[in-house]
């Protein structure tokens, strides 16, 4: 299969905010879309928070994956998290996730990151069992999440 991935810009805004939209759904978390085009507007302007990329097959974007960057003593320097990875139903089950986190990783070592970390629901043990195969380990800790925005 031909999968490729083209780094996102500001004028694939509209086609990332699709994208969530779906996701979103999937996973059943509301999606407030002018902040996530606001959210989108500051990656796609930043180079240090992440860098995000349209999945494509055969020339259509099917997907997307964000990663974003951080520094973690823990890990004894950079580290950087899958934030987010969708792929439409349709291309699914076919290796195309598989392929995006190995570019994703590709990209973390010219970066210098030590450590890639993700999070997955609970109940999504299709995606856990994939991201075993690829070599995600489960930490035996909970991510806990506070919002502290205004």
């Amino acid at each position: 299969m031909d999968v490729a991935f083209k780094l996102a810009d500001i004028d694939n805004i509209d086609l990332l905010i699709e994208f969530m939209r779906e996701f979103y759904e999937l996973d059943h978390i509301a999606l407030d879309e002018q902040a996530a085009r606001s959210a989108v507007q500051q990656i796609l302007s930043n180079d240090s928070f992440g860098k995000v990329w349209l999945i494509q097959v055969a020339g259509n974007s099917v997907g997307y994956i964000v990663l974003t960057l951080g520094f973690s003593l823990e890990f004894q320097g950079r580290d950087a998290f899958i934030d987010e990875i969708y792929i439409r139903a349709a291309h699914r089950g076919r290796g195309v996730g598989k392929r995006a986190i190995e570019f994703v990783e590709g990209v973390c070592c010219s970066l210098g990151v030590r450590a890639l970390h993700l999070e997955v629901e609970r109940e999504n043990t299709s995606a856990q069992a994939m991201y075993r195969k690829v070599g995600f380990a489960d930490q035996d800790s909970y991510l806990m999440t506070k919002n502290v925005a205004s």
